[in-house]
């Protein structure tokens, strides 16, 4: 299930409403960045014409391998790709407001369609390491993923509701935050909590557990950008 399906009834329904969803200011900025054209190179969409068309669905295939590099990436990795490679610009950095938008607006392009990552050839390796860090118990508190989020769903923590780990939703608003923040920055506030090594943004081992997340979440809505607590 979804982690909407474990928001009140109040959330979900600001969630649902673009004009009480904070989150959708940074689609906006998005948007702006994504027509907005830099110093050098070309505007994203002088590439990714009518991106409604164009990159509809785009956000369900990530992470995925990348066929020159042989890399993991996720939707923030190709972004920052373009943005170095093709408009020859430095990279936004992670968690900064310009990548957090753009990737926020492509993924919000793919809202509603059913997420579907390769796991097979390429990226069975990285599938199996996020699978493996999922299972692994970790940190002071010696608690895996995998006994929270498959163990304990349904039931209460710190007041919030359990769900099932599926990342679909971000870059999400979440209210601790009173931010948008990527997926990563959720999980290394997991990290923290069990007391266990937190990894960089964009780390080879968050990569790994990000694919697996997706894999497990196969079939499920695009929710970008959800609202969390």
């Amino acid at each position: 299930m979804s982690g909407s399906t474990f928001l009140s009834p109040d959330l979900r329904r600001q969630q649902d409403d673009p004009n009480r969803n904070p989150a959708w200011f940074w689609v906006d900025q998005g948007k702006e960045l994504f027509a907005e054209k830099p110093a050098t190179g070309q505007a994203c969409l002088g590439c990714h014409a009518d991106p409604a068309a164009s990159l509809r669905g785009a956000a369900t295939s990530y992470p995925q391998v990348d066929g020159s590099s042989g890399k993991l990436l996720n939707l923030e990795g190709r972004i920052e790709q373009c943005r170095v490679e093709r408009q020859q610009q430095p990279a936004f950095g992670y968690e900064s407001a310009e990548l957090l938008s753009l990737t926020a607006y492509v993924a919000s392009l793919s809202r509603g369609q059913p997420m579907s990552v390769r796991t097979d050839g390429p990226a069975r390796p990285f599938y199996e390491a996020g699978q493996a860090f999922y299972e692994r118990r970790q940190g002071q508190l010696n608690l895996s993923c995998k006994q929270c989020h498959d163990g304990l769903v349904g039931q209460k923590l710190r007041g919030d509701t359990i769900s099932h780990g599926a990342g679909t939703g971000y870059p999400a608003y979440r209210l601790e935050w009173n931010n948008v923040g990527s997926l990563h920055r959720r999980l290394r506030a997991c990290s923290l909590g069990v007391r266990a090594t937190q990894f960089d943004y964009g780390s080879p081992e968050y990569l790994a557990l990000e694919l697996y997340l997706a894999g497990r979440a196969s079939g499920l809505p695009v929710e970008t950008p959800a609202m969390r607590r």
